[in-house]
């Protein structure tokens, strides 16, 4: 895609600086001081005082005040957590299992599977082809599910025997859950449900996952799993890892890091559903924080619109009192960005703004 076939430089996997047992991370991975997780923002505390994201209920039983729930969340923190979702815990571990298994095998079995940054499709270890860019601390697999033209399981780890097929049962049953929260956000503007779904290109829209892994660092407080960004897609709905905690979501001048809860995704909103609704609801910053002492694996599924179609804000959210915010743009050309540069804050989405 736009010239982007190779990496500039050789590529260093995360996971084998973790293992080789160095007291020091290289400097590549070290984080300006204003970019440092600081020890309160990083801070492993569970004490009920401290702020988190809402959590929603999603029974179906209640699709309105989940609507209400859900567009209150999203206009405000950008984030929530999502129980009563419809996928099951069994298959929740079962893919999260699969996917540690295979970031668990010999390198020469992931190799393989290497991505370039033309489609980031595979076994990656950096986001972005500056050179000499400051690098995150963690490794990951990206794939596709939809459009069905850019799927294909041979580009999917062979091992474990069972990831092809849990992977999949996953993609269809979140892919479902995605569909009900656009509904759910759609409803809480007070449109048709299915009116950002066709703002989407409908049955067309684009799916693909992001697997996280972050091994142990020596020196956490000097770097990041993943720099501050706000996500460039529609919504992404997160699986966390079910032990260590990590995510980061921006909240006033600070960070306030998520506190997962059992067999929860956390659900928040990308850029286009930003410029979609011409900024009710918010497109967070998050970074992840990464451990001295254990390893951080999370699946991230991102929920996108049709690459080719322009995304500019809805009509029905444009008036004399609240002018369009952000000029059309197709998914194809916005995420060009972070693929050329890496997450960069929310300074791709400040761009596109008209006043």
């Amino acid at each position: 895609m736009d010239g982007l076939s190779e990496w500039p430089e050789h590529i260093v996997r995360v996971q084998t600086l973790s293992e080789s047992g160095a007291a020091l991370i290289p400097p590549r991975y070290i984080k300006p001081p204003a970019d440092r997780p600081s020890p309160s923002s990083s801070s492993s505390s569970s004490d009920a005082g401290e702020p988190n994201i809402p959590i929603i209920d999603l029974n179906p039983a209640r699709r309105a005040s989940a609507a209400s729930a859900v567009s209150a969340a999203c206009r405000d923190w950008g984030f929530f957590q999502a129980v009563n979702h419809g996928v099951s815990s069994d298959l929740m571990r079962r893919s999260s299992d699969a996917w540690r298994a295979f970031f668990h095998l010999p390198m020469v079995d992931k190799l393989p599977y290497a991505n370039s940054p033309a489609t980031y499709e595979g076994y990656g270890s950096r986001l972005g082809v500056d050179k000499a860019a400051i690098l995150d601390w963690g490794d990951y697999f990206f794939l596709h599910f939809y459009p069905l033209c850019l799927k294909s399981h041979a580009k999917w780890p062979a091992l474990p025997p069972s990831l092809r097929g849990t992977v999949e049962e996953y993609g269809r049953e979140v892919t479902e859950l995605c569909r009900r929260v656009m509904g759910l956000l759609s409803l809480g503007l007070g449109l048709e449900e299915r009116r950002l779904q066709e703002a989407f290109g409908g049955e067309d829209a684009g799916v693909c996952m992001r697997v996280n892994y972050y091994p142990r660092c020596p020196q956490p407080e000097l770097t990041l799993g993943l720099s501050a960004h706000s996500d460039p897609g529609g919504i992404t709905v997160l699986l966390p890892d079910g032990e260590v905690k990590g995510l980061q979501v921006r909240r006033g001048g600070g960070w306030v890091t998520v506190q997962p809860m059992a067999d929860a995704f956390i659900i928040n909103v990308g850029d286009q559903v930003q410029i979609l609704s011409n900024a009710i609801y918010r497109s967070v910053e998050h970074r992840v924080a990464v451990n001295l002492e254990a390893e951080r694996l999370s699946m991230a599924f991102f929920y996108n619109p049709k690459s080719d179609l322009p995304i500019g804000p809805l009509p029905e959210l444009v008036g004399p009192t609240r002018p369009a915010l952000y000029q059309s743009m197709t998914f194809d050309e916005y995420r060009l960005y972070i693929r050329k540069r890496g997450p960069r804050g929310k300074s791709q989405v400040k761009s596109l703004k008209t006043i």
